[in-house]
């Protein structure tokens, strides 16, 4: 691989980091460019979750307080999105290459369509969640009408909404999803954990990174193994580079990315996977 491709997925690693710790989707950035050079989708995947895992790790690190103080409530979250995302990365595996050629370019397309429509999607969510509960008579007039307002239907004592068997099973069915592909599994994980523990996206995005990591670390090992026991293909200079950046962006370029207007993040996203995806049908 050349200087400026290394140099291209380094500065894209870096802005990918600080995107996921802000809003999630940066492997928008990064897995299109690797399809882009001609590596072959299952190896892009690959070689992406290994490189975009260090965001996440930096991300987490920019979080642990609030991550430490809920520790014990998040365990079972933790253990499910684990093995999901195993199970998700098994199946990018089991693919045959025809199929990932096939698919990828429709799975960046739908990634591509949650991070345009995010804001009305996961406002939809947490209407329907509202309707629910007023449904089933356990919300007084205030909450009802504040869809960011917490559960009336979890108990007083203050019982973790992390531990919600609902919110378990949608976590883990959307890690499915991260294992198999990466690219905007936070923005699915934003959704899920806003509509169903009821609390504002700032207040849940500190699990989001830690499931996250959780996702990117599990099907990273599976790769590994794979690479080991099989000699399943990873571009290692690739992964590196966008592993260099990313952690760089995870942990500094926080900050920066959250001073800077969601939809000029959005539109680098958006122009990036565009060019891209052209690039991969044609």
């Amino acid at each position: 691989m050349d200087p400026l491709s290394l140099f291209l997925l380094l500065v894209m690693g870096t802005l990918a980091g600080a995107i996921n710790a802000a809003v999630g989707s940066g492997s928008l950035l990064t897995l299109p460019v690797l399809l882009a050079l001609g590596i072959p989708p299952g190896t892009a995947v690959r070689t992406n979750t290994l490189g975009i895992l260090f965001s996440t790790i930096g991300s987490v690190a920019g979080y642990r307080r609030e991550i430490a103080a809920e520790a014990r409530a998040l365990r079972p979250l933790v253990i499910t999105t684990a093995v999901m995302a195993s199970a998700g990365s098994i199946l990018l595996l089991l693919s045959p290459p025809s199929a990932l050629s096939v698919l990828v370019p429709v799975l960046i397309v739908v990634a591509l369509a949650m991070v345009v429509f995010q804001k009305p999607l996961t406002a939809a969510v947490q209407r329907g969640a509202v309707r629910r509960r007023e449904r089933r008579g356990g919300t007084d007039g205030a909450a009802a009408s504040d869809p960011t307002s917490y559960p009336a239907s979890l108990p007083a004592a203050g019982r973790s909404p992390y531990r919600s068997p609902a919110l378990i099973g949608a976590m883990g069915a959307a890690s499915v999803y991260g294992g198999y592909f990466t690219a905007a599994q936070g923005i699915l994980y934003l959704g899920v954990l806003g509509s169903l523990t009821g609390k504002p996206m700032g207040q849940v995005n500190h699990v989001k990174n830690l499931a996250s990591l959780v996702v990117n670390l599990a099907a990273a090992i599976v790769y590994l193994l794979a690479h080991v026991i099989r000699g399943v293909e990873i571009v290692w200079i690739a992964a590196a580079a966008i592993a260099a950046g990313a952690l760089l962006g995870g942990y500094f370029g926080a900050h920066l990315a959250k001073r800077l207007p969601e939809n000029a993040l959005r539109g680098v996203i958006v122009v990036v996977a565009l060019v891209a995806l052209v690039r991969q049908l044609t």
